[in-house]
C-alpha cells in the first residue's frame, strides 16, 4: 500500500483542473427532436395506385383536412387528399350504423379483402342499390368516365333475369335495382330487362341514362310511361365548357334539357347526377340545385366529386373534390339557403361516403327537414344507442331516409318523412300533406379511387355491382381493384363464343366468371 501514488497530488496526477461552470458558459449545441406536422389518425389497408398491390394506408389529419398516406415497395410512396374536414371526419363515426346481414353470401373467405368479392361474409353489408350493368357501349364518349364505355359486351335477357333471381335469393325483397352501362338505354332488350325487375317485385326500378335516347325517341318514351322507372340523370351543369372537358360534348345541354322536359311530361321522378370537378364546375352546383328544385320533374340530386377511377383526365390527387368542399359550395353559392350544418353522414354506408338532407319545397318555402327535427340525435348510433326518449317509428322512418336505397319521389320516401316530421313544430301555415307532397333530396356520395382507397370503407359498403353467376361485387372494388377489368374481358370472350355457337347452331354454355389477383 505504501507504494501507491498519492492521487491528492496534482503534481504526481495526470488530470487537470477543471474550471468551475459559469452561466455564460455555453453549452455544446445537439439537434432538436421536431413534432410531425400531421396527426397519425389510424392504420388502414389500401392498394397501390400503379399495380394494385394491397399495402398499408396511414390515414394523416393535417390542417383539418384528411389524407391517405401509403408506400408500395416497388413503387414508392403516394398520398392523396381523403376529406376536406377533418372534424366531420372523426365526428361521423357516431353515424356509423350495425350492418344488415345478407340472406346469403356468394364466395368463400379465401385470399382476404379486397380479393374474396363477392359478397363473401366478411363483409359488413348487404346490398341496399344493386347495379347492373348491362353493356359496356355508349352513345357518348365522356373523357370522365369511371365504366371506360366503349365496345365490348351486352348482356343477354336470361343472363339479366338470373342476376335479379340471385339478388332475390340473397335480399328477400330487394329495395332497388339500377340499370347501368355503358349506356343502357341502346340495350335492345332494355325494356325487357326492366319489365323483368318488375316482375321479381323490386320496389324501385332506376334507369341510369345520358338521356340522349330519351330526348330523341317517341316510341322508347312511351315504353316508359308504362314502366315508370325512377331516372338517374347524367347532368354536370349549364356551361358548355363544363360538357366540354367532362363530356366531350361542349352543346349538349341543350338536349339533356329537352329530355328532362319530356321526363316531366309523362311523370317521371328524376334525381340529377353532376359529376363536381374541382376546377370544372364547382362554381355551378349552386345552379344546379335551385334548377333542379324548380323543375317539374326532379326529385332529387345526387353530388358526386370526379374520382380517379376508369376513363379520366390528368389530375393532382392532393387537389381531389370532396364532400365538404361541395357542402361549403352549396352554403356560398345558395346564399345559406343550404347550410352544411343541414346535411347527416348516411349510416347504413361508411358515414364519411355519403351525406344528405331532405327539403320542404313548396315552391315558396325552401326548408331542410335537419332545421326542425335533429335528425342527429335519431342516427346517432354510439353516444343515443339506448336513448328512452326517442322513438322507435320515427327513428325507423329517419334509416329509410339516410340510406342508400332511397328513391326521392317514391310513396315510401313521402311516407317516411311525414312520419319523422310528426314529432316536428311544423311552421305556421305548413301542414303535414305539404311535407310529404313536396319532398327533395340533396345527397353527396363520394366514391373511392386507387389513392384513397379503404379497405374499413369498402367492408361496408351497401353499393354492388351484379354480375351474372351470382357475383355481387362492392362498388369501389369493382372500379379500383382490377374486377372491372377481368369481369368486361370475360363477358367480352362470353358474348363472342355465343355468337359463334349460335351461328353454328350449337348449344352454349358459359364458363363462370373468376376472378385471380397476383399479389406479390
Amino acid at each position: 500500500m505504501e507504494n501507491q501514488p498519492d492521487l491528492s497530488n496534482s503534481a504526481n496526477s495526470s488530470s487537470k483542473t477543471i474550471p468551475p461552470i459559469s452561466d455564460t458558459t455555453p453549452f455544446p449545441t445537439s439537434r432538436l427532436k421536431q413534432d410531425a406536422d400531421y396527426v397519425f389518425f389510424e392504420l388502414t389497408r389500401s392498394i397501390c395506385p400503379e399495380c394494385r398491390r394491397v399495402i398499408d394506408g396511414h390515414i394523416l389529419l393535417r390542417d383539418n383536412k384528411v389524407y391517405m398516406r401509403k408506400r408500395c415497395p416497388e413503387h414508392g410512396q403516394f398520398e392523396g387528399l381523403v376529406y376536406g374536414d377533418a372534424q366531420a371526419y372523426t365526428s361521423a363515426a357516431r353515424f356509423n350504423k350495425p350492418g344488415t346481414i345478407p340472406l346469403a353470401y356468394s364466395t368463400q373467405i379465401e385470399h382476404g379483402c379486397p380479393h374474396d368479392c363477392g359478397l363473401c361474409p366478411e363483409h359488413q353489408q348487404h346490398a341496399c342499390l344493386g347495379i347492373i350493368e348491362v353493356n359496356s357501349a355508349c352513345n357518348m364518349n365522356c373523357p370522365l368516365c369511371f365504366a371506360n364505355a366503349g365496345a365490348g359486351f351486352n348482356l343477354t335477357l336470361e343472363e339479366v333475369e338470373g342476376i335479379l333471381d340471385h339478388l332475390v335469393e340473397t335480399e328477400g325483397n330487394p329495395e332497388v335495382v339500377q340499370f347501368s352501362g355503358g349506356e343502357p338505354t341502346i340495350h335492345p332488350q332494355i325494356i325487357e330487362m326492366m319489365k323483368a325487375a318488375k316482375k321479381r317485385n323490386i320496389r324501385h326500378v332506376m334507369l341510369n341514362t345520358n338521356g340522349k335516347r330519351i330526348a330523341t325517341d317517341d316510341d322508347f318514351l312511351q315504353q316508359l310511361v308504362e314502366l315508370h322507372p325512377s331516372v338517374y340523370f347524367q347532368f354536370d351543369g349549364f356551361s358548355s365548357e363544363t360538357y366540354r372537358i367532362l363530356r366531350g360534348e361542349p352543346d349538349i345541354l341543350t338536349l339533356k334539357l329537352r329530355a328532362l322536359d319530356r321526363l316531366a311530361e309523362i311523370g317521371a321522378n328524376v334525381v340529377l347526377v353532376p359529376a363536381v370537378d374541382r376546377f370544372v364546375n364547382l362554381h355551378e352546383v349552386g345552379a344546379i340545385t335551385t334548377f333542379a328544385m324548380q323543375h317539374p320533374a326532379v326529385r332529387g340530386i345526387s353530388f358526386q366529386p370526379a374520382f380517379q377511377s376508369g376513363r379520366h383526365g390528368k389530375s393532382d390527387p392532393m387537389q381531389r373534390l370532396t364532400i365538404p368542399d361541395i357542402l361549403k359550395a352549396l352554403e356560398e353559392q345558395t346564399g345559406g339557403m343550404l347550410l352544411v350544418s343541414d346535411f347527416v353522414p348516411v349510416p347504413c354506408c361508411f358515414p364519411t361516403c355519403n351525406s344528405v338532407t331532405y327539403v320542404l319545397n313548396d315552391g315558396d318555402t325552401v326548408l331542410p327537414l335537419t332545421r326542425v327535427l335533429n335528425v342527429d340525435d335519431y342516427l346517432d348510433y354510439i353516444t343515443n344507442r339506448a336513448a328512452p326518449d326517442l322513438s322507435e317509428d320515427i327513428k325507423s322512418a329517419l334509416e329509410g331516409l339516410w340510406s342508400s336505397s332511397v328513391v326521392p319521389g317514391s310513396d315510401k320516401a313521402a311516407q317516411q318523412f311525414a312520419l319523422s316530421c310528426a314529432a316536428c313544430e311544423l311552421p305556421d301555415g305548413l301542414d303535414l300533406a305539404a311535407f310529404a307532397k313536396n319532398i327533395f333530396m340533396i345527397m353527396l356520395q363520394d366514391f373511392m379511387d386507387p389513392w384513397t382507397f379503404n379497405q374499413k370503407n369498402l367492408m361496408k359498403c351497401c353499393k354492388e355491382i351484379l354480375l351474372p353467376d351470382g357475383k355481387q361485387i362492392p362498388f369501389c372494388a369493382y372500379n379500383n381493384v382490377g374486377y372491372r377489368e377481368q369481369a368486361r374481358t370475360q363477358l367480352q370472350a362470353r358474348e363472342r363464343q355465343r355468337n359463334q355457337a349460335r351461328r353454328a347452331s350449337l348449344p352454349f354454355t358459359p364458363e363462370p366468371l373468376t376472378f385471380s389477383f397476383a399479389q406479390k
